[in-house]
């Protein structure tokens, strides 16, 4: 069976990995842009957000790229919402700009968000004078609502296209890695983050912690499975040195179903992984899962079953994030 495309953020370029169960071929679409994060829309588009660079946008599936003339030079996140194209790129420091999905149109701020209660203490370790946007989430169910992640600061949800914002809400992790909504399931929401997970039944209003069973809390990747808004994944570490560091990162990805406690998942994995699982997603009925160190590993049945993806071609050498198109 043959999957749709994967598109492979390395950090430094962007691939196209095309196949299914019997072989993938990557193919570089563009190098040497300091590529951090990816967003498909209709017709053929990708927009690549770069640290440096801004975003760059194809119309064309990657054959010819052009500045798409985001006035940031710095990007973390890309989305592009499901109910109505609009695109949307957070920066650092922590930004939100949007503009429609097609032809040339202006980006806009929705600077309301740097006017909330929370704004002055946002702050990332690493770079404590700074901190900045790492995920955008539009809803597919509303144009109108939003939830943005913030590193370090929180969940932010708007509920009127980002004229206004609710600060960081009790339940949710405030060191935000990664956010997700369901695509059948109106409502529910989730977000993995650097003290643990959580979920929310009613569209980000309010949010419950989901740790149970796990041992690590460091959570990074998160992916969703399409058919079961109960059965979600998250990949987790002990700590953000584990993580990101040169020594093993001790990481296991875990899965959970309604009420959880969540299970780690070994079937056919090395448990734990010395590379740490920055980026998951379904590709069809396939879960993939993309390792710091380029390794990409997939799963037919849930995460009962895991197994290498070898990949001809060129191969990435990292993996900081993935998209399907």
């Amino acid at each position: 069976m043959t999957n749709p495309a994967l598109l492979v953020v390395t950090g430094d370029h962007l691939l196209r990995l095309t196949g299914g169960e019997d072989g993938w071929t990557g193919e570089t679409l563009l190098e040497g842009t300091a590529a951090q994060c990816v967003a498909t829309g209709t017709e053929g588009t990708i927009w690549l957000g770069t640290r440096g660079h801004g975003v760059l946008a194809s119309d064309d599936a990657g054959a010819t790229w052009r500045n798409a003339g985001l006035p940031a030079p710095d990007v973390f996140s890309v989305a592009v919402s499901p109910a109505d194209g609009a695109v949307y790129a957070g920066t650092e420091p922590s930004m939100i700009f949007r503009r429609d999905g097609h032809g040339d149109g202006e980006w806009t701020e929705l600077d309301a968000l740097r006017r909330i209660p929370s704004a002055p203490r946002w702050s990332y370790p690493p770079r404590p004078w700074t901190s900045h946007m790492r995920w955008i989430a539009p809803s597919p169910h509303d144009a109108d609502l939003l939830l943005a992640g913030i590193e370090l600061g929180g969940v932010m949800r708007s509920a009127d296209g980002g004229r206004s914002w609710r600060d960081h809400p009790p339940g949710a992790v405030r060191d935000v890695h990664c956010l997700a909504w369901h695509p059948e399931a109106p409502g529910r929401a989730y977000e993995s983050g650097g003290s643990g997970a959580s979920w929310s039944t009613d569209a980000g209003t309010t949010w419950t912690a989901a740790d149970d069973g796990r041992d690590r809390h460091y959570a990074w990747a998160l992916a969703v499975d399409p058919r079961d808004s109960d059965r979600w994944f998250v990949s987790a570490s002990p700590g953000p040195y584990k993580a990101h560091g040169e020594g093993s990162a001790e990481a296991l990805i875990y899965r959970r179903t309604a009420d959880g406690p969540w299970e780690p998942l070994a079937g056919g994995l090395p448990t734990p992984l010395d590379a740490m699982p920055y980026a998951m997603t379904f590709t069809g009925d396939l879960l993939v899962a993309g390792l710091s160190d380029g390794r990409l590993l997939a799963s037919p049945d849930r995460g009962e079953r895991w197994k290498p993806i070898t990949v001809g071609g060129r191969a990435p050498e990292h993996v900081l994030a993935l998209s399907v198109t």
